[in-house]
């Protein structure tokens, strides 16, 4: 039975689908049956990203009752199945959220983990998305603007009765007008279980098509979200105690 994990923020722009598509990757490189869910169907970016931006069935289609969970499921060349939103406007009205739940407990006897990415904000689609979860992981910015609205998920989501996995800080530089992650771990009351450098990889991944974990396998990015993943799988994490190790680890849950 999979284990179901939403991708959740509160602001648009922190990182969230690059962080689901790379969790995703980096736990089905550890042998793990992962199904990634682009759940944001007003503006999905995971088809994008990993290079197959238009399907012939998508999520969409399934929640319009125009097709069965099971013909929008694709495989990645790295072994990843992906569920994809719509690009197309016809595509935007009409859901069916009601369908979201069966959709999902008809996927859980299929793979080990759900990765849903869901849109940001709290809007109708979102709560549909958390309510299926079995936990939930923050993505946010070391900024307080995207921190006040990560604050705002992890409400929501405690508000009801979900369990928050932990916080991943993308886009992290160290610098001096970001907030210090004992701050963020504080404000939110939960805690980090990944900090994730700012990093020209990430975006040169994207114009790759690609998650970075399979284009820069030696970046440290990728080796942030292959110990992430490792810890969702249940792993004990011995974590090297380089500079960034010892910068942050601390933080980690």
């Amino acid at each position: 039975m999979a284990r179901v994990i939403v991708i959740n923020s509160g602001k648009g722009g922190v990182g969230k689908t690059t962080t689901a598509i790379n969790l995703g990757a980096c736990l089905n490189k550890l042998k793990k049956e992962v199904i990634i869910v682009d759940a944001n169907l007003n503006t999905p970016n995971v088809g994008l990203q990993l290079g197959a931006p238009i399907v012939p069935i998508t999520l969409n289609h399934v929640l319009k009752g125009k097709a069965d969970i099971e013909d929008a499921v694709y495989e990645h060349h790295s072994g990843t199945k992906i569920i994809l939103s719509s690009l197309s406007v016809n595509e935007l009205t009409k859901f069916k959220l009601k369908k979201f739940p069966e959709m999902i407990k008809k996927l859980k006897d299929t793979c080990d983990f759900i990765i849903i990415d869901s849109a940001a904000g709290f809007g109708e689609e979102v709560i549909a998305v958390l309510d299926v979860a079995d936990e939930i992981i923050i993505v946010t910015n070391p900024e307080m603007p995207a921190v006040t609205d990560a604050l705002k998920s992890v409400k929501v989501a405690r508000g009801m009765g979900k369990t928050i996995n932990g916080i991943i800080v993308t886009r992290h530089n160290n610098a001096k007008y970001e907030m210090p992650l004992s701050s963020i771990k504080s404000m939110l009351e939960a805690q980090i279980i990944g900090v994730i450098p700012e990093d020209k990889a990430v975006k040169e991944a994207l114009n790759l098509r690609d998650a970075v974990v399979h284009t820069h396998p030696r970046n440290k990015v990728s080796k942030q979200y292959h110990i992430i993943a490792r810890k969702i799988s249940g792993e004990k994490v011995k974590e090297e105690r380089g500079f960034f190790q010892k910068l942050f680890g601390s933080y980690y849950s």
